[in-house]
């Protein structure tokens, strides 16, 4: 048994039966596991914030981080705080309430929305996409294709591109498809050759949900997702107030606010805002398969380009080590218009790790520096051997 696991189990074991009364814990081939773990939780527990804190603020001063973070494992948030400005001219400082545009972390959202449907047998991943709308021109291009990149569809921010930046133009989606279908963009690859990551699929993605739920997709994600799991943060541009003095105006490496343009509106592949702690309900209500089951979600972890060797892409998720059981990493990044987001999650021992920034500044990428906290400080603290 890899020891961080085994020590992770433990340790949230004697913390939920914290108020329980007596703990009848039985381990015969290792006592010290026992001893160490009622000794050490709360000590333990507060050392890791401490040194969580220790690389934030670190990251903070010397690599100019500007963001609010999570660290949790499991239902027990380790580590939470905000660094920096929601906007620097007025000097309003980030915190816990700061909502951020996701930029592509939205695309586990959409996806989500879509298994949904799937565990409804409202949608068939199989079909393709022409099923569902009559007049889409690209064939033999299914569900499956656009929730993993491999439509080989032209990304809609390229050929879309003049569009795009029409003055007071608000692109919604059906706006997007209208220009599509008008201009017909030849297909970048064949349908399934290969991975091309690709905002059009998520962005069509959203209009399914809407084709098939009959409702907006804004309104879909709000009744399915974000209310059933309390996410009272968390809603598409579609629903929000931009000028709220919640909302982490987005800037440029200096400080330069980032406008927005006709494109913001178009949903699904970006443009859902959140909170950290919103994501960390969601990340909980996944380890604990709500919303949808353990299999389905097995399918959004699935590896499916067999030609990417060391990394690899499912449904909504990319992953990292995903041939190693023990350490295989979901997650996905964002980098949109001044905003840089990282939503993190290690399926063997529930961490999950969130990183939003207003800032374009790549230190929030440098997830694996919070791994690395968890994983030495408790091989040194406890010292627990392998089995």
């Amino acid at each position: 048994m890899n020891k961080n696991i085994a020590i992770w189990i433990l340790l949230l074991m004697f913390l939920g039966c914290g108020n329980s009364g007596n703990i009848n814990l039985k381990i015969k081939e290792k006592p010290s596991y026992t001893e160490k773990i009622k000794s050490n939780n709360n000590s333990l527990f507060k050392k890791l914030s401490t040194n969580l804190d220790t690389m934030f603020e670190t990251m903070h001063s010397k690599l100019g981080l500007n963001a609010c973070v999570l660290v949790a494992k499991g239902t027990t948030i380790l580590y939470q705080h905000s660094f920096g400005y929601a906007n620097k001219e007025n000097a309003i400082l980030l915190n816990d309430s700061s909502k951020f545009q996701l930029a592509s972390v939205s695309k586990v959202i959409t996806a989500l929305a879509i298994l949904i449907l799937y565990e409804h047998k409202q949608i068939d991943l199989e079909k393709n996409i022409e099923f569902y709308l009559p007049d889409f021109p690209y064939k033999n291009i299914t569900v499956k294709c656009l929730l993993n990149h491999r439509s080989g569809l032209p990304n809609y921010l390229y050929f879309l591109n003049s569009e795009i930046y029409t003055p007071n133009l608000k692109m919604d989606n059906k706006i997007m498809y209208e220009y599509m279908l008008a201009k017909n963009p030849k297909e970048y690859l064949k349908p399934n050759k290969r991975f091309y990551y690709c905002n059009t699929n998520y962005a069509l993605l959203a209009m399914l949900v809407e084709k098939i739920s009959n409702k907006p997709f804004n309104v879909f994600l709000k009744d399915e997702i974000f209310t059933p799991l309390g996410m009272k943060n968390s809603c598409t541009i579609a629903d929000l107030d931009l000028n709220a003095t919640q909302i982490a105006k987005p800037y440029d490496q200096r400080w330069r606010p980032v406008k927005f343009d006709a494109s913001d509106y178009v949903l699904g592949d970006k443009s859902t805002y959140s909170t950290a702690y919103d994501m960390f309900l969601l990340s909980k209500a996944l380890f604990e398969n709500k919303i949808i089951s353990k299999e389905t979600q097995q399918l959004a972890y699935t590896p499916y380009s067999r030609e990417k060797i060391n990394s690899n892409y499912g449904f909504g998720w990319r992953m990292n080590n995903f041939k190693d059981s023990l350490r295989k990493e979901v997650y996905h990044n964002g980098w949109w218009h001044g905003y840089r987001t990282a939503f993190h999650r290690r399926l063997s021992d529930s961490v999950t790790v969130v990183i939003l920034s207003n800032q374009l500044n790549k230190s929030a990428y440098q997830t694996y520096k919070v791994f690395q906290v968890i994983d030495d400080k408790f091989d040194s603290e406890l010292n627990v051997d392998e089995d």
